[in-house]
């Protein structure tokens, strides 16, 4: 299945310079710059190797009315390279996501799915290895219990706030969103910090003491709001 909702150019240029970097290099930029982002409580599914990024696309759920409203049709509204942000207000007695959309989400090229709840079905997930970043699993679900209210309008993640096409940067470590309008500025930051990490580690192995390399390259201001 091909996915006939592609990427923009603004999209594809901000996820490019996120290329290389991991969430503890853009947590640090983040406090470097003064900008809360990182997602408390929201864990991978599995140890990632890769770095997901990508575009928000936002999902807000509510209690389900009577009769209920839906709850997944939202996705064929997703582009290619998106990661859904589902914001269920932290519930952990139903799920928003199962094993058809984990099929559904990998043939259409969703780059994985960020939840402000649980979800379900996680071997799918597992076997598939679609990215997955939840606040646990539970096996009930949430028909008839949730439904969207909105999309693509700002939810909360958290104590974190999302605004659509934010850009989502998530791995094994969990999930940092950085404002759209900062993704440059996150991204070049990040970059000078790993460069001077990365000398750290340089000088480390060339023979010097940890405290002497650190001191050197001004280790213990690196994250240091500007």
């Amino acid at each position: 299945m091909t996915n006939p909702l592609k990427p923009n150019a603004d999209d594809r240029e901000l996820v490019a310079l996120f290329a290389g970097l991991d969430t503890p290099g853009v947590s640090d930029a983040m406090d470097k710059l003064g900008l809360h982002g990182q997602v408390q409580g929201i864990m991978p599914l599995a140890d990632y190797t890769k770095v997901v990024v990508g575009p928000a696309f936002t999902v807000k759920y509510v209690p389900a009315s009577v009769p209920p409203g839906t709850v997944g049709d939202f996705i064929d509204d997703v582009a290619q390279g998106d990661v859904v942000v589902i914001d269920n207000d932290g519930r952990t007695d139903c799920t928003v996501w199962g094993d058809i959309m984990t099929e559904y989400a990998g043939l259409r090229g969703i780059a994985g799915t960020v939840i402000d709840g649980v979800c379900r079905d996680v071997n799918k997930a597992l076997g598939d290895g679609y990215p997955l970043f939840t606040a646990g699993r539970f096996m009930r679900t949430g028909k008839d219990r949730v439904q969207v209210e909105s999309v693509n309008a700002v939810v909360g993640i958290g104590t974190v706030r999302v605004a659509a096409r934010d850009i989502v940067v998530a791995d094994a470590n969990g999930v940092v969103i950085v404002p759209r309008a900062r993704a440059r500025d996150v991204a070049e930051t990040a970059r000078k910090i790993e460069e001077t990490e990365s000398r750290i580690r340089d000088q480390i192995a060339k023979g010097k003491t940890l405290g002497e390399a650190r001191t050197s390259l001004g280790y213990h201001t690196l994250q240091r709001k500007s």
